[in-house]
């Protein structure tokens, strides 16, 4: 488990009447795993929250990297599990995801990509990122450098803008010379504390409601 993490287990940081948002610690998996090794979100939904066992994934809406940390959506019930996955999938339907990253220093201090994302093949550890693609492989973000981070780092803020593609954030930001700390599979540099990439959701806002999840202290 990673040591920068707040909480070894999810924390609820918002329950409204039919969803509610988790804070997600790194090192541990969204989904359960076929090979059963390491814990999982939904296997502790399925255990704190029983009543939600009967929903897909214990009601889990989106899914996050094992070692991004940050806010998790869950649904609550059938119902609502169906319109928050149209939502998060919905570019115009006002769902905001913000991300903290410590990424490799000298991005500009503000500014957007698009690019292509791709998988040669379905289980593939890597995406592929390219300037040019069909329409459905294509990811946008916008970033803001907000401080220094450690050891040759900057802590930026970055937005997903609409559904986001796999491995958006930490591909691209690699594809501009930029990888994350601890991200290995896309040339970013070990740093102390970290067990995989330095990435948190740290905001969300869904429905009227933003939801904030306080980053690990390796992010502070």
């Amino acid at each position: 488990m990673n040591p920068s993490s707040q909480s070894t287990t999810p924390i609820v940081l918002q329950s409204f009447e039919d969803w509610l948002v988790l804070d997600k610690p790194a090192g541990m998996h969204s989904v359960a795993q076929a090979s059963s090794e390491g814990s999982s979100v939904e296997a502790w939904l399925r255990e704190q929250h029983p009543e939600l066992a009967q929903l897909p994934e214990s009601g889990l809406c989106h899914r996050l990297d094992q070692w991004t940390s940050g806010c998790m959506v869950v649904a609550r019930t059938a119902a609502a599990h169906a319109r928050l996955r149209a939502n998060f999938g919905d570019a115009g339907s006002g769902v905001r995801k913000v991300y903290l990253a410590l990424a490799r220093k000298g991005l500009a201090r503000e500014g957007r990509f698009r690019l292509h994302f791709e998988s040669r093949y379905k289980r593939s550890a890597k995406v592929t990122v390219s300037e040019g693609g069909n329409a459905w492989s294509a990811g946008r973000c916008i970033w803001r450098v907000q401080a220094s981070g450690p050891a040759g780092h900057e802590r930026v803020e970055v937005e997903l803008i609409g559904p986001g593609r796999r491995h958006q954030i930490r591909a691209g930001l690699a594809h501009l010379g930029h990888p994350l700390a601890g991200d290995a599979l896309y040339g970013g540099t070990e740093l102390s504390g970290l067990g995989g990439p330095a990435l948190h959701a740290w905001r969300i806002t869904l429905e009227g409601r933003d939801i904030v999840a306080e980053p690990p202290v390796t992010f502070r």
